[in-house]
């Protein structure tokens, strides 16, 4: 593994929901910017992109909400995460829901050829027929591997953003649930390693084995997505689609350490969490402390 010198992490405020619905995953940045995450790294704030006007109907002719902003959103959120990669700092990407991985892949995918570590409770591989409200933040996956409507899985001529052999799904728990209700399945040529497999191998060697996938291929570097749902509901209830289990926040905190110490992680992005769920500010609290020791690797000279 190749270890990582410090890059300074500059944090970018992205709360978009159009993806999803105003549900008060928007406030993540203000929650997780309160509970000190910007001291706990050391980082620089390097800008905050808004959204588009939300629509709440779904477009009749993707089967989607906001697909078009969502593109338009996606752009803009490249161009910023592009110019924190261009300064040599490390961005880390506050959202908002899950559909602000396309903007961040995007940016890569403008200098070359994405990887992505996709650490998510859920495998979000929906096609829009089947997802029942038409959710973006449901199929983002689906979407960044070239699967859904045009708008959407062929920014600005780019599309796909992800090879499937370029994909590492790691310590999703949903495959039963969410074939039942209409999900296709993840594809063959994409890793999978669901919780029952980081359980089996441990969170090290099930991370160190995801990075080898990552690394060993012709990608240019990887993407680590981070889907709050991803960790133990009794630890991290604050999120709109709940799941009974899930990662715990040592086995987290060691798969971004060890996602992190190598130099071809390029960035970070953090979801779905919902300060609204969180009255008392304790999921806040513990998630920003986990992060903290997630990002040692990049914050730390090694």
């Amino acid at each position: 593994m190749a270890a990582s010198g410090a890059r300074q992490p500059a944090i970018i405020e992205a709360p978009s929901v159009l993806g999803l619905r105003p549900s008060g995953v928007q406030d993540l940045p203000a929650a997780l910017l309160g509970a000190g995450l910007l001291r706990r790294l050391g980082a620089v704030r390097a800008g905050r992109v808004d959204p588009p006007a939300y629509d709440p109907a779904r477009d009749a002719g993707t089967g989607v909400l906001n697909p078009y902003a969502i593109a338009r959103y996606s752009a803009a959120l490249a161009d910023t995460v592009g110019g924190v990669l261009d300064s040599g700092r490390f961005p880390v990407v506050l959202g908002g829901d899950c559909t602000i991985l396309l903007g961040n892949l995007l940016a890569l995918r403008r200098r070359g050829r994405p990887g992505l570590l996709f650490l998510d409770g859920h495998t979000d591989f929906y096609q829009p027929a089947a997802e029942p409200a038409g959710e973006a933040a449901s199929m983002e996956l689906a979407l960044a591997t070239g699967r859904g409507p045009r708008p959407l899985t062929d920014l600005e001529g780019r599309g796909p953003l992800l090879r499937d052999e370029d994909v590492v799904a790691l310590g999703f728990r949903d495959a039963e649930e969410s074939a039942a209700a209409g999900m296709q399945p993840l594809p063959p040529g994409l890793h999978a390693i669901d919780l029952d497999g980081v359980r089996a191998a441990g969170a090290a060697a099930a991370a160190r084995r995801a990075v080898d996938l990552l690394t060993e291929g012709g990608s240019d570097g990887y993407w680590v997505h981070l889907d709050a749902d991803v960790l133990d509901d009794a630890v991290m209830p604050a999120v709109d689609y709940r799941l009974p289990g899930g990662l715990g926040l040592p086995e987290l905190e060691t798969i971004l350490r060890t996602a992190l110490a190598d130099e071809r992680a390029r960035g970070l992005d953090v979801t779905i969490f919902n300060p609204r769920l969180d009255p008392d500010g304790r999921a806040a609290a513990r998630l920003t402390d986990c992060l903290a020791r997630g990002l040692a690797p990049v914050t730390h000279h090694r």
